[in-house]
């Protein structure tokens, strides 16, 4: 019995952890129920380039971004309280014209790192396919 409980154990925990990384998924995203400590352990490790999905509510609208690819930006609050910037390309997918602070925003794209939290960007499709493709949902409207 000794020497089978340690076996059992690490097929558990195998098991626990393909389960809350959904490994195998075709689309290669790590996706779990808490988004939250996936984002937060992202921040405190300055990781990017991690393909995330989650939500959170608007606290801040800023001014669109029109330097180059042009983005609609606004900080969202996740659940856990860590706040996330997000940058939505709307040269490539349609803006969310009636966003408005206190609103839900649900998202799939890729986080970067930065001092203030984060940053979630490829929130659209991407034209060449080279990347996954991400969205922006908004009172029940996907936006990509």
């Amino acid at each position: 019995m000794r020497k089978v409980l340690p076996f059992i154990l690490a097929i558990a925990l195998l098991s626990s952890c393909a389960e809350a990384s959904n490994l195998g998924t075709s689309s290669g995203v790590l996706s779990t129920p808490n988004s939250d400590e996936i984002i937060a352990t992202a921040f405190e490790t300055q990781q990017g380039d991690l393909q995330v999905e989650g939500q959170g509510h608007v606290i801040k609208l800023l001014p669109d971004d029109l330097k180059g690819s042009k983005h609609q930006r606004f900080i969202i609050e996740l659940a856990s309280g860590q706040t996330v910037l997000i940058a939505h390309n709307i040269d490539l997918a349609q803006k969310i014209d009636s966003l408005k602070e206190g609103d839900l925003v649900e998202f799939y794209g890729e986080y970067e790192w930065n001092p203030e939290g984060g940053v979630i960007h490829w929130t659209h499709h991407d034209p060449a396919g080279k990347h996954v493709d991400g969205w922006l949902k908004h009172q029940g409207i996907l936006y990509l």
